[in-house]
């Protein structure tokens, strides 16, 4: 991770993970003084799933090593953050930046590329944020076919587009890992620019897919709502994997504030 852009904000660590202790609008506020400064930069928003996976699997922790900013996505790693004595400030979800970054980068005056999604999500989310913002410098819109990251035409094509737009913001669409192994691939012929792996926030912006009611976000409960709407592709991810490795995140976390209260 890099400590150029990032050493003067403040931090704590989950299981070892150091996450960036900033509220959303201290994350979009660092994104874009950063732009205006002259340096890009990657934000990787954990949820359980990928701290999950950051903990146990080597090669995540090798993926998300180049991230410039890690933030808390996930109501369990906030609780956990205050079980074990180091409190994050709030939650920074993608799908929230996904409408707060270019709401701001629009005041800005910079721009905004959507790569991914599915099928007619991306336009329609451009179309919501144009009319939300009608300031908005909207780049660009890439939506690859599937499998193209196996396809040197494919990569091509969506290189050349990103380099023709020269994008200031880049939101990729394409679910985790495969949105992170791209943005580490391509975020070198872009340099200046800032990315961001959404998952399926297109399609929260756009209403194609509902995200929970605030008050369910609140309660941490988003997870069941999200696995009532596509329980066999979320069953494993948050029944078989998730609940066990939440119980022990909470867990660890009071072991860890009751071990430095001791000391």
């Amino acid at each position: 991770m890099s400590q150029i852009q990032t050493s003067q904000l403040p931090t704590i660590k989950l299981m070892g993970v150091t996450l960036q202790a900033i509220t959303q609008k201290q994350c979009v506020d660092h994104i874009l003084d950063q732009l205006q400064a002259g340096h890009g930069g990657w934000v990787i928003t954990p949820n359980l799933d990928h701290l999950r996976r950051l903990v146990r699997d080597a090669k995540t922790r090798e993926l998300y090593d180049g991230a410039d900013l890690m933030v808390a996505d996930g109501m369990p790693l906030i609780w956990a953050s205050r079980l074990q004595g180091t409190p994050l400030p709030e939650r920074v979800a993608g799908s929230d930046l996904t409408s707060s970054l270019p709401a701001e980068a629009a005041k800005r005056g910079l721009s905004v590329f959507l790569l991914g999604g599915a099928d007619g999500a991306a336009k329609k989310a451009a179309d919501v944020l144009l009319t939300r913002h009608p300031n908005l410098n909207l780049a660009g819109i890439h939506v690859p076919a599937f499998g193209f990251e196996n396809d040197s035409s494919q990569m091509a094509a969506l290189e050349n587009a990103l380099l023709d737009a020269k994008p200031d913001i880049v939101l990729v669409a394409l679910g985790s890992p495969k949105q992170e192994v791209l943005i580490k691939q391509l975020r070198d012929k872009l340099p200046g620019a800032w990315w961001l792996g959404i998952g399926i926030s297109f399609s929260f912006v756009c209403g194609d897919v509902q995200r929970a009611p605030r008050w369910i976000q609140r309660f941490g409960l988003e997870w069941v709502h999200r696995l009532l709407q596509e329980p066999r592709r979320l069953a494993r991810r948050y029944l078989i994997d998730g609940i066990p490795f939440g119980i022990a995140l909470l867990t660890g976390a009071i072991w860890s504030r009751l071990g430095r209260t001791s000391v």
